[in-house]
């Protein structure tokens, strides 16, 4: 078994598995509760355009044998922070690793992009991908329900280690030796 990973489109035709495995699990878990009338499904909200890197995203598939087992996306949410959507694992493949592989090679391209910070909001009928990002170092920015059938988006946050925080610049460095 050879696994690698492809940055490419979600109209790869190499994506169909990852695109029919969301499009499955969010009209399963919620079909219309988070869709306000009139506005688009969840899968179909972001155009392919939005991952490519011109427009300072990115798209990614996990690949086993040629197949697509895992995937996932960025998109740019402001000019120091990329957006996460359609993080995925095939789900006969699920509780191997697979979206944590996923995840870190996210955020290490995320920061190959320049960005500092990652933001991403999953929804309250996926208790494993809360416990994902609570599991890989990402911050909770809602308190917990009070319900947890009520219906919202759960946004999460992670401030990356972009090293500039801790090397001094060098005329900094150089006056300190010669204190």
């Amino acid at each position: 078994m050879s696994e690698q990973f492809l940055y490419t489109t979600p109209l790869d035709p190499r994506a169909k598995p990852l695109i029919e495995g969301l499009t499955f699990e969010y009209d399963s878990r919620y079909g219309d509760v988070m869709r306000e009338p009139g506005q688009p499904r969840e899968i179909d909200r972001y155009p392919a355009e939005m991952f490519a890197p011109a427009r300072g995203g990115n798209f990614v598939l996990l690949l086993r044998d040629g197949v697509a087992i895992g995937g996932g996306a960025f998109m740019r949410h402001d000019e120091r922070t990329a957006e996460l959507k359609r993080v995925w694992t095939h789900s006969e493949l699920r509780r191997q690793g697979l979206a944590s592989k996923v995840l870190a090679e996210l955020e290490a391209q995320v920061l190959r992009q320049g960005y500092e910070r990652i933001y991403l909001t999953t929804g309250f009928r996926q208790p494993e991908a809360v416990g994902l990002y609570l599991g890989h170092g990402y911050t909770a920015l809602f308190d917990p329900p009070v319900d947890p059938e009520t219906p919202r988006k759960l946004p999460f946050e992670k401030h990356l280690d972009t090293g500039r925080n801790h090397v001094r610049p060098v005329a900094q460095q150089i006056e300190a030796v010669q204190r």
